[in-house]
């Protein structure tokens, strides 16, 4: 509980650094097809449309207003990451977002719906990845965690 207490703060505040640090204006790119129309339509938040500033300014808002953003859906793209918490016995799964240069960054903690198993069904470690999913909460150690819950994982190439 206290690491994963740690690594939330932690996170928070490198995040809130990065927002005020200030990143480049540049758009960010985007790989692989263009959305439909439908699923543009059912996406109440398209990180994946905006430009790197404006994307590090709504994860921010998320960050800082989660329950504002429960119940929608949120499609962005990223760098996967994971992390094993000994104190749970598991692993979480993040979209981190970076600029075009790379020098800062935002995440989100995601949960794959169904049955996956890590690492066989995931992606590796800082694969490009797109995922659609609804912001949702869970509580762990009596605190409550924010995350998408996604029906699919897209790799990029």
């Amino acid at each position: 509980m206290i690491m994963k207490k740690i690594f939330s703060i932690i996170l928070f505040l490198y995040l809130g650094c990065v927002l005020f640090a200030g990143c480049s204006g540049e758009d960010v790119s985007k790989s692989g097809e263009e959305s439909t129309t439908k699923e543009r339509e059912e996406v109440d938040v398209d990180l994946t449309a905006l430009s790197s500033t404006l994307v590090y300014a709504e994860v921010y808002n998320i960050m800082t207003q989660p329950k504002d953003y429960l119940g929608k859906t949120i499609k962005m793209s990223g760098v996967y990451s994971s992390s094993y918490y000994d104190k749970t016995n598991a692993y979480y799964h993040f979209v981190i977002i970076e600029d075009v240069a790379a020098c800062c960054q935002q995440g989100l903690e995601f949960i794959w719906k169904g049955s996956h198993a890590y690492p066989d069904d995931y992606p590796e470690d800082k694969a490009s990845i797109e995922v659609i999913g609804v912001f949702e909460e869970y509580e762990e150690f009596d605190e409550i965690y924010y995350y998408l819950a996604v029906d699919d994982i897209v790799v990029s190439k």
